[in-house]
């Protein structure tokens, strides 16, 4: 099979490029190594709601984000931020408005961000779109073989992965010792971290005038806050993980009973009742981390496209991820951002 393009990774990244790609009427393949689309987008589904496990919010001002959601017939909601705020001191006692600062003013997809990609995915001619078949090798020629055996000539590869991903790629020629080493000091995004999801059959901490967000020194979430959707239909919780990555593997199946009994201590007796739970950690999540991102960087990374990378192979083999955006790095519209570029070079090239 030969393609003008050939995109590997059906994230956000891949999805939009691939988007892009044929509404200019480009020829395109795109593979993905797991049997879904969506990458880091993923949602837990409790009948027809679906709640985010990945990337919630998007912000003002994000402009590529704005205009994808309008052009896919969706639309973005304010995060629910009415009512008090609550600080769980390290000793359990709880306070009201103690200074902690909600996500006021960010917004969500409606649909949750997997409606995203899942209206990209869509608009993709299926014959175009394989999943559950990775990258195993890429040749210079340009040429990728898959898993299967298969292989895909193009006249130019895109990898859509986090950096540190594409390095387990066996390419040939090898790539630099610099482009490699760019690549693995890239942290992959959320890569650390573990986020939790408690769904019940109605919001109720609001009938108690709490908006939902909350603040902890004890744990063992250190940040939660109101996933509900935008109807109220379902209530929802979601906290990030205050433990480390080797903490939260000690403490395997009790880390979910603790967390419901903090929801509990915070919100009261009914949030023990949760009708569906999902610990997503990032760091376990085969396909988005790998052992080195166990160790979380000490704040935003400052991502961009390392100069290592900038024109391997006559530029034959590009970069789209969020982790080398141009902009908004690390960020649903820094994926946004990358396929955005990637396409104007494909295009315009």
């Amino acid at each position: 099979m030969h393609t003008q393009t050939l995109i590997i990774g059906g994230g956000l990244s891949g999805l939009s490029l691939a988007y892009r790609l044929a509404q200019a009427g480009h020829d395109y393949q795109l593979v993905e190594a797991r049997m879904r689309l969506g990458g880091r987008i993923k949602s837990l589904d409790v009948d027809s709601a679906k709640f985010d496990l990945g990337p919630s919010w998007v912000w003002d001002g994000q402009d590529r984000v704005a205009q994808l959601v309008s052009d896919l017939n969706l639309h973005l909601f304010e995060q629910w931020s009415v009512g008090d705020q609550l600080y769980e001191h390290h000793t359990g006692e709880v306070a009201r408005n103690a200074g902690f600062m909600s996500m006021a003013g960010s917004l969500r997809i409606a649909g949750g961000s997997s409606a995203l990609t899942d209206a990209l995915a869509a608009r993709l001619d299926t014959a175009r779109v394989h999943t559950g078949n990775a990258a195993i090798s890429i040749e210079d020629t340009p040429k990728a073989t898959l898993a299967d055996g298969q292989t895909i000539t193009a006249d130019r590869i895109v990898l859509c992965l986090p950096p540190r991903l594409i390095t387990d790629i066996s390419f040939t020629p090898a790539l630099s010792k610099n482009a490699l080493s760019a690549m693995q000091a890239i942290p992959t995004w959320m890569g650390a971290h573990a986020k939790f999801v408690a769904v019940y059959p109605t919001p109720f901490w609001r009938d108690d005038k709490l908006s939902g967000d909350a603040s902890s020194r004890r744990g063992p979430m250190a940040e939660i806050h109101d996933a509900s959707p935008e109807d109220g239909s379902y209530g929802a919780l979601f906290g990030f993980v205050g433990l480390p990555a080797d903490a939260r593997v000690q403490a395997g199946d009790a880390l979910v009973p603790a967390m419901i009994d903090q929801l509990a201590g915070l919100f009261g007796p009914a949030a023990r009742r949760p009708i569906a739970t999902k610990l997503e950690d990032g760091s376990r999540t085969q396909l988005t981390a790998t052992k080195a991102d166990a160790t979380p960087p000490p704040g935003h990374p400052p991502y961009m496209m390392p100069s290592a990378v900038r024109d391997i192979w006559q530029g034959k083999l590009m970069f789209a991820v969020t982790e080398m955006a141009p902009d908004n790095g690390g960020l649903i519209e820094g994926a946004l951002a990358a396929s955005e570029h990637a396409a104007a070079q494909i295009l315009t090239g």
